[in-house]
Parts: C-alpha cells; sequence; structure tokens
C-alpha cells in the first residue's frame, strides 16, 4: 500500500431508512477493509430543517419505503413512530448531532443511536431533546455537546459537508466513492449492493490496484 491510503468516503444520512437497511452489509464492508483505505463519513443532507408536520400523504409514502426494505433485506423497522410522533421532513437536526459528536470522537455513536431511537424504538430524531438525550445515553460531555450542537458554526459546517457529498457525486444515500491521489482515475464511484458485502469488499480492492 502507499504511504497515503486512497479514501472511502461513505455518503449518508442518519435518518436515511436505505442507509439503516445497508447497514449489516456495510458493517461487513468497513471491517474487512479497514486497513486498506481510510474510511470517511460525509454527511449528505437528506431533509432541511422545518417546524411543519409531515403531511399524511409523505408519512404513508415513507412508511411504505420501510415495508419494501424490510421485505428486500429482512430489515427491522417499528410502525409505532408513526402513531406515537408528529413527523417533520427534517433531518437536519441529527446531522447536526453527529457533527457535534464527532468533535469527542462519538460520531458512529451517535449514528447508531440515533438509528436504534428512529428505527427501533420510535423516536423522533427530528427533535433536539430527543438527540441531547441520546448524547447522554452514549456518555458525551453535554456542555460541549449542546454548545456544538446548537451553534450556527456547526450549521455552516454541516452546509459545507453536504456541498461536499455533493461535489463528488453524493446525491443518493448510501453512496460509496474512491478518491486516490496517486492514481490518474482520483474518484470512482462504487456501486452499492444492499445485499453482497463480499462484491463490493472485491471491487473496491480491484479499484485500488488498477485506478
Amino acid at each position: 500500500m502507499p504511504a497515503t491510503k486512497p479514501k472511502l468516503y461513505h455518503v449518508y444520512d442518519p435518518m436515511c431508512s436505505w442507509c439503516w437497511g445497508y447497514k449489516p452489509t456495510w458493517d461487513k464492508i468497513k471491517q474487512t477493509i479497514a486497513d486498506d483505505v481510510e474510511i470517511i463519513y460525509v454527511l449528505g443532507g437528506l431533509a432541511s430543517d422545518t417546524d411543519e408536520p409531515m403531511p399524511e400523504m409523505m408519512q404513508a409514502q415513507i412508511a411504505s419505503y420501510w415495508k419494501k426494505i424490510e421485505n428486500f433485506l429482512g430489515t427491522k423497522f417499528n410502525y409505532e413512530f408513526w402513531t406515537e410522533n408528529t413527523p417533520r421532513r427534517a433531518t437536519y437536526p441529527a446531522c447536526r448531532a453527529i457533527i457535534a459528536a464527532r468533535a469527542q470522537g462519538a460520531e458512529l455513536d451517535m449514528l447508531n443511536a440515533i438509528q436504534a431511537a428512529y428505527y427501533l424504538n420510535a423516536q423522533d430524531p427530528s427533535d433536539n431533546t430527543v438527540l441531547i438525550k441520546l448524547a447522554t445515553q452514549i456518555g458525551l460531555d453535554m456542555n460541549q455537546f449542546e454548545t456544538a450542537f446548537l451553534s450556527e458554526q456547526t450549521h455552516q459546517a454541516l452546509l459545507t459537508e453536504i456541498g461536499f457529498a455533493r461535489s463528488i457525486g453524493g446525491t443518493n444515500f448510501p453512496s460509496l466513492f474512491i478518491v486516490n491521489e496517486d492514481k490518474k482515475d482520483k474518484l470512482v464511484k462504487i456501486p452499492i449492493d444492499y445485499k453482497d458485502a463480499k462484491l463490493t469488499i472485491e471491487l473496491i480492492r480491484s479499484v485500488i490496484r488498477i485506478s
């Protein structure tokens, strides 16, 4: 391997249901290729801030996506979310919580907590109170977390990160990209196979070798 590892950008949103469905396959991939690449998580920003309740038609549509993913991948969802909350189409709060947790080295802990809260425990990560509770549960320094989470600086950092995701082609979530500054094909998009980790691992390694 060269002195500088190729970068593998994983573009995602903590409230993206397909990202949740992809998680078991992605976990296998990242564990296998951890020595081959530098894995960098990039927030794609699925839905901007809003205080408006989600229209019932949109709620039904998203619930149907959950059912599709459940049937396709066997992923578990808690449909009580739709009756126990007043959902909003807003994922930026959860994204900002990820950035605030990242500052304490806990990006993936916060991601796991958000996904479990949303998809398994019928909690709404569009709500700041839920996100602050999750930060407490994973043991973050709460003064540091809340200051960062609610700051304009963190919001601007999110917008910058979303802009970067778009600049490399990360408009769908999840998306994977290999960036290798030492090769002629510096940016290569890796197709998402939701079921076959081995196929993706082989593809990533072949891109690293020949790009």
